[in-house]
């Protein structure tokens, strides 16, 4: 599916390969599919949803897995890494296992998850902390807070150990949230074209905080990720109540029907 600020699509939902929300209908377009393409200079981004909060990003100047976890299945028909970024070190976005098997690219990721790579993998990891920012595949990656914001949640994600990550890619900024509530750093995000945003309790953002948010820097596209058990209709709801003006895309990020 191609979904760019010049495709002809009203902003709204786009729903891809997602049958059991009531009330949601595809836009014409969007029949089910496992990717989605957004046109950048010098070629275009495509995204394939894995599960859960682990995606595969071809991008001009290479592949990257972003939070790679689960059985080596999941990526069956992918294309390879040139590059693995990781979150947090929290089980379903860091796996050991899952790393072993597969190629030996440059990771990079945040202090807490190297810490607990072996030697081996640590000598082609880089650590990037909050407000890093780094050039490699041709694109920039700024690492960004991710951390809770509510009192009683701090425990799961405290303020400086994760990141989030924007790649900013031929011109377009793309932003993958990782595990978070919205931060002063989020809600001013400037010129987002694509975010991956997480909501789940008692993780990350309720719906209504993922929706405030979008409403905050009205990225022109979203992906709810990392989001079982939550009410996507609320959330599409709330932001087109909102002038957000975002195009709300449902993705398929729970197929295979395990935990990750």
């Amino acid at each position: 599916m191609n979904i760019s600020r010049r495709s002809g699509l009203k902003m709204g939902i786009a729903v891809l390969g997602v049958s059991a929300l009531p009330g949601f209908a595809a836009a014409q377009d969007a029949a089910p599919a496992a990717s989605f393409t957004y046109p950048v200079e010098g070629g275009q981004v495509v995204f394939h949803p894995v599960e859960h909060a682990s995606m595969v990003v071809e991008t001009p100047g290479g592949v990257v897995y972003v939070d790679p976890v689960g059985p080596p299945q999941w990526y069956s028909g992918l294309p390879q890494p040139t590059l693995i970024l990781i979150t947090h070190e929290h089980g379903d976005h860091f796996n050991l296992t899952a790393l072993e098997n597969l190629p030996g690219v440059r990771l990079i990721t945040n202090q807490s998850v190297f810490d607990q790579l072996p030697a081996e993998i640590q000598a082609r990891a880089t650590v990037m902390n909050n407000g890093d920012q780094v050039e490699v595949i041709g694109m920039n990656i700024e690492a960004v807070p991710a951390h809770n914001t509510s009192a009683d949640r701090m425990e799961y994600h405290p303020v400086g150990r994760d990141n989030g990550y924007v790649l900013t890619i031929g011109g377009k900024r793309f932003y993958i949230a990782g595990d978070t509530e919205p931060t002063d750093e989020m809600l001013a995000l400037e010129n987002i074209e694509v975010a991956f945003l997480p909501m789940n309790l008692p993780y990350t953002m309720t719906v209504q905080q993922a929706a405030e948010a979008v409403a905050a820097f009205k990225p022109v596209v979203v992906f709810p990720y990392h989001h079982r058990g939550s009410d996507l209709a609320e959330f599409a709801r709330l932001v087109e109540s909102s002038d957000a003006g975002s195009l709300i895309v449902i993705a398929d990020w729970y197929s295979s029907g395990e935990a990750p």
